[in-house]
């Protein structure tokens, strides 16, 4: 089916049979497409190239400049791309047929930053508590939304107001490891996935086979310059175990980051004259998930309730005590975690195979992804190497 960009729930595919998706244009674009300036990454068979979209089809930057990284470092960026004499590739709509279509950052480090939204922030306290176990986490939601009640909304972390919650919620015996970076001064940022490794619209994304409680997270994702300047937005999904998180947190790095656990696109929406950061900052992001077996659960997650401004979370990741001389992508967390029920009462949410995960922002297109697991999908095998050989042969290096 195909879903009207006027309505509150991300669209899904107008075309799909079991585990196949057949997206189009139609499918992926923000519904101001005309006067957005969209950038990305299509594969060519000499390898891949950064493109900007430009009605309907895709042409390339490579000649502006050879990579992502080099492209957003660029002094007077939308001026450049739209002066830039592009050939034109191919259109969006074969990209996709193809397989073509990439996550649009390259060399760029991908970074996240954790417990944002104070909604998702109970949900961590829950993982943590329930050790694991989707079942505990039932009568503990219940618990803690009581024992909160309401009390951490509109915190400003590492705010005297924020300290003294803390301070209260020690005294209760409910402080936790989340709420130190829910609420206190330092905000968590860590490494999400490899350069290079993340997948892009219409491509599976990978949930590791051992997890029995996993979940979506839809988010923004900042593109930002080496020079620490952010220059534009794509969806991303941070997929997540929460089985395997809430059983350690210090294996945070096994939750987060497997084989095609990463996604990032369609495209990166560049700021200019119609688009800023203020409209981040008012954004809603939808998520729809359709699994095979006819289950669904959708979900918003509203910019407007992030505890910590997405400028000051890209001045904790980037600033004089660490750098990123290639840039980075940074997700920005989410305040949705599904709960539904799905395995049976007391279950949960988590994902199946087949599943196809959307999401969506009107100003950002939307973001489609199947669900496997990392063993079964794709190996990732074009790294950084095969990447400089690649600009070599093209004489770009």
């Amino acid at each position: 089916m195909r879903a009207h960009r006027a309505k509150s729930v991300a669209p899904l595919p107008s075309r799909f049979n079991d585990s196949t998706m057949h997206l189009s244009k139609e499918d992926i674009l923000p519904a101001d497409a005309a006067d957005a300036l969209l950038v990305g990454r299509v594969f060519m068979d000499d390898g891949p190239r950064p493109i900007v979209v430009r009605d309907g089809a895709l042409y390339d930057l490579s000649r502006l400049a050879p990579t992502m990284s080099h492209l957003l470092d660029l002094e007077d960026l939308a001026r450049g791309v739209r002066a830039h004499d592009a050939e034109r590739l191919l259109s969006l709509d074969d990209a996709l047929a193809q397989a073509r279509l990439l996550a649009p950052c390259d060399l760029q480090a991908i970074k996240a930053a954790g417990v944002t939204f104070a909604d998702s922030l109970i949900e961590r306290v829950i993982e943590e508590r329930a050790k694991g176990d989707p079942a505990a986490a039932i009568s503990l939601r219940a618990e803690l939304a009581g024992a909160f009640n309401g009390a951490l909304a509109g915190l400003k972390p590492g705010s005297p107001e924020a300290m003294e919650a803390k301070a209260v919620l020690q005294r209760a015996g409910l402080w936790s490891q989340y709420l130190e970076v829910g609420i206190g001064p330092d905000a968590e940022i860590f490494t999400k996935a490899q350069p290079m490794s993340a997948i892009g619209a219409g491509g599976e994304i990978g949930v590791h086979p051992k997890s029995e409680w996993n979940n979506p997270e839809p988010e923004i994702v900042l593109a930002i310059s080496s020079r620490a300047d952010i220059r534009g937005v794509a969806l991303g999904n941070d997929v997540n175990l929460r089985d395997f998180e809430g059983r350690s947190a210090l294996l945070l790095s096994k939750a987060k980051d497997n084989n095609a656990s990463c996604a990032i696109g369609p495209f990166i929406r560049l700021f200019d004259e119609r688009f800023s950061l203020d409209d981040v900052r008012a954004a809603d992001i939808h998520l729809r998930v359709l699994g095979q077996d006819g289950f669904e659960v959708e979900g918003v997650n509203s910019m407007r309730h992030i505890s910590r401004d997405p400028a000051d979370l890209a001045a904790a990741a980037i600033n004089a005590e660490h750098q990123y001389p290639d840039g980075l992508v940074l997700f920005l967390g989410t305040m949705f975690v599904p709960t539904k029920d799905r395995l049976g009462p007391n279950q949960g949410f988590t994902h199946k195979p087949g599943d196809i995960v959307s999401i969506s922002s009107p100003r950002l297109g939307a973001l489609v992804n199947t669900v496997t697991t990392s063993d079964r999908a794709a190996p990732w095998t074009f790294g950084v190497r095969a990447l400089m050989a690649s600009l070599a042969r093209r004489g770009l290096l």
